[in-house]
């Protein structure tokens, strides 16, 4: 479902960012790193972008994700990156909030695993109501109508392209003057 999601929107970080988490579960670090370092680069620099809008109730915060990719570098056992990503986080956490980068920072000083972060559990995409509704099939052809020629010589019925003008072609004929 994360791969579909990711295919039609290369660009949403919270995709990638739930995929390295399945990533993770499933055990597969390299492509939970490759993850959650698209994750990020799809913050365009931004501290965080709040999904509220598109119907997630979820922020998702730059430190969660340099967190969770900390986490991969430590099942890959790439300890000083791990460490160098965290300080990265502690730049990108709000002040005076750092206590569980901290905490994270000693466990990778004693090889220790990291638990990445998550979207809430129970938390769900719902698009807003009006933005649903709008979505049932609309005929915006109307029924098909056959059209014929207003040209009183023309005794062609059918669809094809414009054809070039004749000279006299468009006069009359006598027995339409009759």
């Amino acid at each position: 479902a994360f791969n579909k999601t990711i295919a039609k929107d290369s660009s949403l970080a919270i995709g990638f960012f739930q995929r390295g988490f399945v990533h993770l579960q499933l055990e597969m670090y390299e492509e939970a790193l490759s993850d959650y370092h698209m994750a990020f680069s799809h913050l365009r620099k931004n501290p965080f972008i709040d999904y509220k809008q598109l119907g997630l109730r979820h922020i998702l915060y730059a430190w969660e994700v340099l967190y969770s990719m900390a986490a991969a570098q430590c099942r890959l056992q790439q300890w000083q990156e791990a460490r160098a990503t965290l300080d990265k986080a502690i730049v990108w956490r709000p002040e005076g909030r750092t206590a569980i980068l901290d905490v994270a920072l000693e466990r990778v000083q004693n090889c220790l695993f990291l638990e990445p972060m998550q979207v809430s559990l129970g938390e769900f995409f719902r698009p807003r109501k009006k933005e649903v509704e709008q979505l049932d099939s609309k005929d915006f052809l109307g029924k098909p109508k056959m059209i014929s020629s207003i040209i009183p010589n023309d005794e062609y019925i059918g669809f094809e392209p414009l054809r070039p003008q004749k000279q006299g072609f468009y006069e009359p004929s006598a027995d339409a003057l009759r």
